[in-house]
């Protein structure tokens, strides 16, 4: 904890003069009468504002006239890490996205760069908007591939000694020896439960959203026409982000060019003559590709270290994943529609008409495209964080003391993993927590 205390004693200020700077630290002294031995008490602030760093500042100015009097003088308080946060915000169903960039935002740049790029000559596209690879990014495709396998393999076996459990009505689950009290159940016959979970086993698939998308053999080829939604293979979204980044799969073959392509139009281009190349020669990886353990070689954790270490290499896998993919994104677009969770990877949405979301009707089933984020092509599956799980369940009344997390996260930390700076704030680790309904009415 790192607290710097500021006080004006009566009397003459320590350390400070009227020709000193506009602001100044001026430090307390722990035997000076004036000084309370708790100085959040009078300042209003919560206990449990420990392991925050917070700086006090007092604003002076140089005609300040010193005198044996108190005065009042502005304060500054400021925290370099927020206690709460709230979650992102949870769209209905018949609310649309957001764009990630203002329709607005886009125009005007977009009039900014035709001004710009005026009576200039046309620059030569960059990969990997040439139909090539960006070889840089090739390293990060396959660790993000890797990283995704380590951390299916990974859940596998800490969901043998971490409970989850998943309603059986709707898609919550929660991570914890037994499901929350909540009544959040929004699944068929809800009303006669009273909105009550009926918990079950889970499987990997609760916790990991599969989310796929259409695996395509040229990424500036064609789009998908409706009629061709069957014929085309579907794979996991971000799999086929690594593919199109560089990672070779066999059964999953692409299109990889040797020169780039030729415009002709603004949405029309020729390959390039490649017959004078040398014929390609194969290249080893840069890594070797991992592969999911089959269930028979799925086993739990032989120890407490070794559960401790494994839930910090999931961990790990986690954030390389979400990282790696969120750099493969700047270059390589992802799209997404804008009314349902339907992910295409590449510079054009497809044609299929297989939207069911809020109007559906009126677009004929067409998607509506959008740039998507992180969280569109990786979503996290959010659960309540449980502060002791071999203390009392979590209890209804005191619901809005409770954090959440992603539920991998909330498994690793449950393991023993330590908790990464950015999840601290929504997990509201450093909020108290009443013992009872009594002690929680007395909060203010």
């Amino acid at each position: 904890m790192s607290i710097t205390y500021y006080a004006i004693s009566s009397g003459t200020l320590s350390g400070v003069s009227p020709k000193s700077a506009p602001f100044a630290t001026i430090q307390s002294e722990p035997r000076r009468q004036f000084l309370n031995p708790n100085p959040f008490s009078r300042l209003g602030f919560s206990p449990s504002l420990q392991g925050s760093i917070i700086e006090f500042r007092l604003k002076l100015s140089s005609t300040v006239v010193l005198s044996k009097e108190r005065r009042v003088l502005p304060l500054v308080v400021r925290n370099d890490r927020p206690q709460n946060e709230d979650l992102p915000k949870q769209y209905a169903r018949r609310e649309k996205k957001p764009f990630p960039v203002p329709i607005v935002d886009l125009r005007r740049a977009a009039r900014e760069r035709v001004k710009n790029n005026k009576d200039k000559p046309k620059r030569p596209l960059p990969p990997p908007k040439n139909g090539m690879v960006v070889k840089s990014l090739v390293p990060l495709a396959y660790k993000v591939y890797n990283a995704r396998i380590r951390l299916i393999n990974n859940l596998h076996r800490l969901m043998k000694v971490v409970r989850v459990n998943a309603c059986g009505w709707c898609n919550e689950i929660h991570v914890g020896p037994y499901g929350h009290p909540f009544k959040s159940c929004k699944g068929p016959n809800a009303s006669q439960r009273k909105g009550l979970h009926e918990w079950t086993n889970s499987v990997i698939e609760d916790v990991i959203v599969p989310l796929e998308a259409y695996h395509l053999y040229d990424r500036l080829g064609k789009r998908i026409r409706h009629d061709e939604r069957f014929s085309i293979p579907r794979v996991p979204a971000v799999v086929e982000l690594c593919i199109q980044g560089g990672v070779e799969i066999s059964e999953f073959p692409t299109k990889r060019r040797r020169k780039p392509i030729i415009r002709i139009g603004k949405s029309e281009f020729v390959d390039a003559d490649e017959t004078e190349l040398p014929d390609p020669e194969p290249q080893l990886p840069p890594v070797a590709l991992l592969t999911e353990l089959p269930v028979s070689e799925i086993t739990p954790p032989s120890s407490e270290e070794e559960m401790v270490s494994l839930a910090e290499e999931t961990l790990q896998a986690w954030e390389e994943m979400r990282a790696g993919a969120k750099k493969l994104m700047r270059l390589y677009r992802v799209r997404v529609c804008g009314y349902c969770p339907e992910v295409h990877v590449g510079p054009t949405g497809h044609k299929s008409q297989n939207c069911g979301a809020f109007k559906h009707q009126q677009r004929n089933g067409q998607h509506g495209w959008q740039s998507a984020v992180l969280d569109d092509l990786i979503p996290p599956r959010y659960v309540w964080h449980v502060p002791d799980v071999n203390g009392p369940p979590l209890q209804r009344e005191l619901r809005s003391f409770y954090g959440q997390a992603p539920a991998v996260v909330e498994i690793c930390a449950q393991a023993g993993a330590i908790v990464p700076e950015q999840y601290r704030a929504t997990m509201r680790l450093e909020v108290g927590i009443p013992t009872s309904v009594k002690e929680a009415e007395m909060v203010v």
